[in-house]
Order: C-alpha cells, then sequence, then structure tokens
C-alpha cells in the first residue's frame, strides 16, 4: 500500500506534473482500488461524524451496503458526535485523518468526507492517492486551484469512484432537466435568476463592529484543533468557528453560495454545459468587510454561447432582505420536504424558498433546490405545454447508493469530481468577487482574471501551513 508518508514525499517531489497532466501524484504506479463484488457491502471509513456527517453517515447506513470500518472526527468527545460512535462501537476511531490512513488503510475502500470547506481538498487528495473511492460534501474545494488538483487526480484514476455531496443529483431534477433537454422543452436558455433567502443560520455578528479575527479562547479539551485548521494559515481557536460557523468566514467556508449553489444551480450548469463564466459582477453586497461574508449579496455571472446555446446570465441572490423579482405568474414558493435540516436549531422561514427562475426565448420555469421538479410559468403556459412534455425515467438509485454501486462498478457516478469540479470553481470565482467586492473579468482559456491582480492571487489562496503544502503544487 501507498503509505502517507510516501505520499506525501512524492507529492514533495511532483512541483508540476498534476497541472500539466504529464506526472502521477504517484511517480507512475497505476493503484488500483478493490472491487468489491455486488453482493459484497462497501468497506468505508468516515471523515467528519457530527452534524451533516451524522445524517450522511445515517443516509448510506439506509442503503444496507456499508461495512463501516474507521470513524475520523477532530472532536470526538463533542457531544454531536456520540451518536455515530454508539451506532459503530467497533470501528476504530481516529482524531487525524492522517494516522487513519496510515494505521487502517488497508482495511477499506471508501472514503466519506463531512467536514468544513476549508478541508475537502487534503483528505480528498490523500485518498484518491491511497486509491480510495471518494464521497466529499459540497463544495468540492474552497479555492480555485484546489478544484484543478482533485480534477485532475481524478481523471487520472479512472477506475476511482468519486461523488460530490449536491443530493439533488440523483434525485428527479436531474432525469427531469436532461429529459426536457433531450426533447426541446428546455432551449435557448438566456437567463437564470437562483436565489436562497432563509435566515443566515450561522451568525448574527455586526459586520461594522468586526475589525479583526476574533480573540483566543481555550481550545476544547481533547479536541484537534491542529488538524481542523488543515492547510489554512493558523488561527488561535474560537468558538465563532467551530460547528456551523465556520461556513461564514472567507478563511475557511463558501459561504451562501458554496452552501447551496450546489443545489440550486447543479442541473443548470452541466446540462447547459455553462463552464466558467467570462464575468462575474457585484451588484449587491450588504454588510461587506474583510473577514466574513456578507449579510446579503447579489452577484452577476456572465457566460458565453456554447456551440449552439446563446449566452447565459446567472443572477445570484442570497439574504433575507434580498429577494428576486419574480415574473408574472410564480405563484407560490413550495418548500422542499427532502432539503435536510441544519442539526443547528430551527430555521426561519422565508417568503421565498431557495431555488431558481429560468428563462428562455419562449419559455420560463420555475425550480427549487435538491431534487425539486421545475415547472412552466404561468399557469396557462403550462397547460398548453401538458401534451408536449416527455416522460421523465425514474432515478435507479439515490445518491449514496449511486456512489457505492460506482465502487463496485456498476454505475457511474452523477456528480464526479470532473463534473462537480467546474461547478465549485464558478462558487471559488463568485467567492473572490464577493470578498473584494469587486467586478471581474475572467479569461476562461487561460483562467486568470484580465482587470484585477489581487484576485489572481486568490486564485490559489494563501500559502498552505508548513506540514500541510506537500498536498498542494507549489
Amino acid at each position: 500500500m501507498i503509505t502517507r508518508r510516501n505520499f506525501l514525499k512524492t507529492m514533495a517531489m511532483t512541483t508540476t506534473g498534476l497541472a500539466i497532466g504529464t506526472t502521477d501524484l504517484l511517480g507512475g504506479v497505476s493503484k488500483t482500488a478493490a472491487q468489491p463484488k455486488s453482493k459484497d457491502k462497501v468497506k468505508i471509513a468516515y471523515v467528519g461524524i457530527g452534524n451533516r456527517g451524522q445524517q450522511i453517515i445515517e443516509d448510506f447506513a439506509r442503503t444496507g451496503m456499508v461495512e463501516v470500518v474507521a470513524l475520523c472526527d477532530v472532536d470526538l468527545d463533542g457531544k454531536q458526535t456520540q451518536k455515530v460512535q454508539g451506532m459503530y462501537p467497533k470501528a476504530k476511531k481516529f482524531r487525524d485523518f492522517r494516522e487513519m490512513f496510515d494505521k487502517a488503510g488497508n482495511e477499506f475502500d471508501a472514503v466519506a468526507i463531512a467536514i468544513p470547506d476549508h478541508t475537502h481538498f487534503p483528505v480528498s487528495m490523500l485518498a484518491l492517492a491511497e486509491g480510495k473511492h471518494v464521497y466529499v460534501e459540497k463544495p468540492l474545494c474552497r479555492t480555485f486551484h484546489e478544484g484543478e488538483l482533485l480534477m485532475a487526480a481524478a481523471r487520472k484514476r479512472p477506475n476511482l469512484a468519486t461523488q460530490v455531496g449536491n443530493q439533488g443529483h440523483s434525485e428527479a431534477n436531474y432525469f427531469q432537466f436532461k429529459a426536457w433537454m433531450d426533447a426541446g422543452i428546455i432551449k435557448d436558455v438566456t437567463a437564470v435568476t437562483a436565489h436562497m433567502n432563509n435566515v443566515r443560520r450561522w451568525h448574527k455578528w455586526d459586520a461594522n463592529a468586526i475589525y479583526r479575527m476574533p480573540e483566543a479562547e481555550p481550545v476544547p479539551s481533547n479536541m484537534d484543533w491542529n488538524t481542523w485548521l488543515g492547510a489554512v494559515p493558523f488561527h488561535d481557536y474560537n468558538s465563532k468557528y467551530h460547528q456551523g460557523d465556520w461556513r461564514c468566514w472567507y478563511d475557511f467556508g463558501m459561504g451562501v453560495l458554496g452552501d447551496w449553489g450546489a443545489h440550486i444551480l447543479d442541473t443548470v450548469h452541466e446540462f447547459l454545459d455553462l463552464g466558467l463564466p467570462y464575468e462575474i459582477k457585484m451588484l449587491k453586497a450588504e454588510g461587506h468587510n474583510d473577514y466574513f461574508y456578507p449579510y446579503s449579496s447579489t452577484i452577476l455571472f456572465r457566460f458565453p454561447q456554447r456551440r449552439d446555446m446563446p449566452p447565459v446570465d446567472i443572477t445570484w441572490y442570497d439574504g433575507i432582505d434580498n429577494l428576486p423579482p419574480l415574473p408574472r405568474g410564480y405563484g407560490v414558493s413550495e418548500a422542499n420536504p427532502d432539503v435536510p435540516a441544519t442539526n443547528q436549531g430551527e430555521d426561519v422561514p422565508a417568503n421565498l424558498n431557495p431555488g431558481k427562475i429560468i428563462y428562455t426565448k419562449d419559455l420560463i420555469f420555475k425550480g427549487g433546490s435538491h431534487g425539486s421538479t421545475l415547472s412552466i410559468i404561468p399557469e396557462e403556459k403550462a397547460k398548453e405545454m401538458a401534451g408536449k412534455l416527455p416522460e421523465v425515467p425514474k432515478s435507479p438509485s439515490n445518491h449514496f447508493e449511486n456512489f457505492l454501486l460506482a465502487c463496485q462498478g456498476l454505475e457511474k457516478t452523477r456528480s464526479p469530481f470532473e463534473i462537480n469540479g467546474v461547478l465549485s470553481q464558478v462558487f471559488c470565482l463568485g467567492v473572490i468577487a464577493q470578498r473584494l467586492n469587486a467586478d471581474l473579468f475572467f479569461d476562461t482559456r487561460n483562467k486568470v482574471f484580465t482587470n484585477n491582480e489581487f484576485a489572481n492571487a486568490m486564485l490559489a489562496g494563501l500559502p498552505p501551513r508548513k506540514g500541510w503544502d506537500e498536498f498542494y503544487k507549489l
């Protein structure tokens, strides 16, 4: 087995190969993952077992297709991790994922990752290098460069299944969108409004009162804060970073856009073959500061013409006071009962549930988040089109089953790194615009900004901490 130490040594020596696609991360070694037979259970390790981690572990358990070998969490003593530990008392337990791979890496075939955004990259990269199938919660990456590296690593290992956790990609909207495009119902899309107007559930701090990162607090007993930080520059522990609060800080999370964009724009981005935008305009940034995300944002992403498809403008709205304009006949905003709870208290209902409005030259479609299906609006147009709509196939497997069947070689994942990675990069570009509160022009061929050198520096972000730099091309 390729050990973590060998992997890190090889990564340190490989400074250009991953980016240009000529040198394998493992020095030319072809690592073949174990392919369980269909009757076998997939041996799996979980990294992140509290809150959202607990939710996906329960979803995997419901498939009846997993054998849980190892549990890893930096906060094994935290109350949020106790339920999963009780579910699998015989599983080996670790606080550091690197130790888990060193000591138990030959005992599992797949890894499922549900940890803060800033640590998705090192765990996913190590798992691929170790020959493991990888399921990771969205967003795939926190920087544009991380997305490049992960997509390249996945392409080099086609025998490994990768899946990003935008679960709607295995639900009704995925199959409906494709069927309606194939039938010519969805065509000539010119604009999309995407909106997430629920309460910002991770903090209510005064943006004008915070001029520096929070003061140091004692690290909770037995918590591995060093591993929690991962590759980002050192920060003293503060409770405003832990649990769901990490999501609002630029240093750790991807904000509302990274959190919900993958559930709202996934089918639009994939089936319209949007790729990367050439322009990102900040239309609103209420409560902007240098450390955490605005309370409300409006961001315009402009995508060029693709083959016979016209250019598309996507306008993103977030914030409870930042509702988008609605077309005539929009109707009621329905909530999707399949959207998981936050595990962090009750969400306050919004006037408009998360979703999208798709404008074409001839039709307007209303949709929600996750697997919510599209409807044609206004109602009289929907009635006119009713007899022209094609039959939509049923999903053969949910997102978790799809990943496990792909581990067994029986299906292909619907949201692999190679597909979802580009969408994650779109969000990275949007986050850069949010952080700088600036309009940006992006050269999609050379993958650089043409009007802002500060933005270019942010494509890779700050250099990783010593000891973590081996995961990256420096």
